[in-house]
């Protein structure tokens, strides 16, 4: 490591679906514990209401998360802000930041299946004005003493909320989202943007600079946005069953068997280090590692056998 490298900030994804059991609370207790004592510094959730495996809703799971971490930040990416109305989002993130003394992060994105987020009340129309709305309703409620909204979706006046977020002026909020017009979004509105795990690292990169010259555009400091990118991960000397075991993870939970093959990384610890290191050197300034089996073994051999030989230019 050179004197002007320093460790990659990493984060992980807590176990939060499972496609071959019951919900396992023990599991989750024992994972996120150990993630905080291996000094991870975030702990990740995600957001999937509608689907046929067990998939546990994201803000009340961060909830239980919070009691019991006192350190690690608490993220989730992403919420789909056409599914939630932005008045209750408020206060509910805003009541989970006091919980946990200020460790949110909001990963906020547009969706892109809006059938499904019709079924709870989701726009059928004008969806990017509807996003960008629901936005700004959080960000007043969350920063204004009697905040007011003159909107097509929502209007409000002097509306008061409390309490804020520990957080100011608010709790982070990172875009997700990969069409040129949602990454151009993320560099005008957000304070940080996380790549899919659902994209290859090709994508990534293409989506990095796209975002970099948006913020180049808008005279915006590249320094104070956030970029990150979910990867989805598998150790094991065996490749083939790694990746057969991700294939399967994928076929039940995305219904596509081949993106398994197609976006994750997987081998012994020593050969998925310099794709990774790829990863940042094209743009990622904090990793979010994203087993979906062994969650045990992974949470203790990333930081142990991965972690320790990534680095980012200071």
């Amino acid at each position: 490591m050179g004197l002007k490298d320093q460790l990659i900030p990493s984060g992980i994804s807590v176990p939060q679906s499972f496609i071959d059991g019951p919900v396992d609370m023990g599991l989750i207790k024992e994972f996120v514990i150990a993630a905080e004592d291996l000094e991870y510094q975030g702990l990740w959730v995600q957001e999937k209401i509608i689907g046929e495996i067990s998939s546990l809703e994201p803000i009340n799971l961060l909830s239980y998360i919070s009691g019991l971490t006192s350190v690690a930040e608490l993220g989730v990416a992403v919420l789909i802000g056409s599914t939630r109305n932005p008045i209750l989002l408020a206060k509910e993130l805003a009541t989970l930041d006091q919980m946990s003394n200020g460790r949110l992060i909001l990963g906020y994105a547009l969706g892109g299946n809006p059938k499904n987020y019709r079924l709870m009340d989701g726009p059928d129309s004008k969806r990017v004005r509807h996003f960008i709305e629901s936005l700004h309703a959080i960000k007043a409620l969350w920063t204004e003493d009697s905040p007011s909204i003159q909107g097509d979706f929502w209007t409000f006046d002097d509306l008061p909320m409390y309490p804020k977020p520990v957080q100011k002026p608010h709790p982070p909020i990172w875009f997700g989202g990969r069409h040129p017009a949602a990454l151009k979004r993320s560099a005008r509105y957000a304070d940080g943007w996380m790549g899919a795990g659902s994209t290859t690292s090709g994508q990534f990169i293409e989506h990095v600079k796209i975002i970099r010259s948006e913020l180049n555009r808008l005279n915006r400091s590249s320094d104070d946005f956030k970029i990150s990118k979910r990867v989805y991960v598998a150790i094991d000397d065996n490749k083939s069953r790694a990746e057969d075991r991700l294939r399967t993870w994928f076929e039940a939970n995305y219904g596509n068997s081949d993106l398994g093959s197609q976006v994750s990384v997987w081998g012994p610890s020593d050969e998925i280090v310099p794709e990774l290191q790829h990863l940042i050197d094209s743009g990622a300034g904090m990793l979010m590692f994203n087993p979906v089996f062994d969650h045990m073994f992974h949470v203790e051999i990333l930081k142990k056998e991965v972690i320790p030989f990534l680095t980012v230019a200071s």
